[in-house]
């Protein structure tokens, strides 16, 4: 998937730009742009391992735009992204330019300790649906320039990607029904817009109670129907009279303590924002050899 991230080069060159400015003042004061060293990246916690390809490419970057180095960076990888990795299990080692390995070190880390939050975090909810057919969903509520990093984290710990942005697909959110002038308007006009622009994609709508349900329910035109901030006793009686004619998502406010419960009424999806906004980086350091 990263070969599907077209601005992965761009998206780094800015974080090395954010971080080294017009030099790494501390390294170039203090080490000789001969010196060589070996160094190893070390998991310091459990967890799921993403962002291998970018932190080797932070290295790469460094040692040839900010130090034009003759010398090689050489980068062993030991582990590959999706893999659950222990406590002190060695991720990759990094040789050349002792600059380029101090320079690069903490845009690397940051990388790959943010995507392997991620993907530990969706790995432990993915779990939690052991046996059930509901799927994991993430959102939009990425960071900004970070999104499709964060989605691929999410996939490498089981979970699935809902769309990518706002063009892929249809969402009818509570504002858009408001502003439009109820559902059956909002739905009306999306089909009109559609069939006017020749696009062909899926159409998913959020209803904010049974009565609203029951209107989609009546009127049809959509895939998808999001349950939003139902409770689960709520969410099963939804979920029956839908009755398999729409796929099903649950969304809002659902944690680790409600995901089972509410997976159990048997909706297909459910999405939790908190995969890619709420999260703690897994804990990975970068030690001389």
């Amino acid at each position: 998937m990263m070969n599907d991230i077209p601005n992965l080069d761009e998206l780094i060159r800015m974080a090395l730009l954010e971080d080294v400015g017009d030099g790494d003042h501390s390294t170039l004061a203090c080490i000789p742009p001969s010196a060589t060293a070996s160094a190893k990246m070390v998991a310091k916690q459990d967890g799921i391992l993403c962002g291998m390809e970018v932190g080797q490419r932070v290295f790469q970057f460094v040692n040839d735009d900010y130090y034009h180095s003759l010398l090689p960076i050489r980068v062993t990888p030991f582990k590959e992204d999706g893999q659950e990795v222990r406590k002190g299990d060695i991720l990759m080692t990094v040789e050349g330019s002792s600059g380029v390995i101090l320079t690069a070190e903490r845009t690397a880390l940051n990388f790959m300790q943010r995507m392997s939050g991620i993907a530990t975090q969706t790995h432990k909810m993915v779990q939690m649906l052991n046996g059930l057919h509901t799927q994991l969903l993430d959102t939009r509520k990425t960071t900004p320039n970070m999104r499709l990093l964060e989605k691929y984290a999410v996939k490498c710990g089981g979970g699935t990607n809902h769309r990518i942005g706002l063009y892929d697909m249809i969402m009818l959110k509570d504002n858009h029904i408001d502003f439009a002038g109820g559902i059956e308007a909002a739905i009306d006009r999306t089909h009109a817009y559609l069939e006017e622009k020749g696009k062909k994609l899926k159409i998913e709508i959020e209803v904010r109670d049974l009565d609203e349900l029951q209107r989609v329910l009546d009127h049809g035109g959509v895939d998808r129907i999001m349950l939003d901030n139902f409770d689960v006793d709520t969410l099963r009686e939804a979920v029956k009279r839908i009755g398999g004619r729409y796929e099903t998502e649950a969304s809002g406010g659902i944690t680790e303590a409600t995901l089972r419960p509410y997976a159990q009424t048997g909706v297909d999806f459910i999405s939790v924002g908190a995969l890619t906004h709420h999260i703690k980086s897994l804990d990975i350091s970068l030690v001389k050899n």
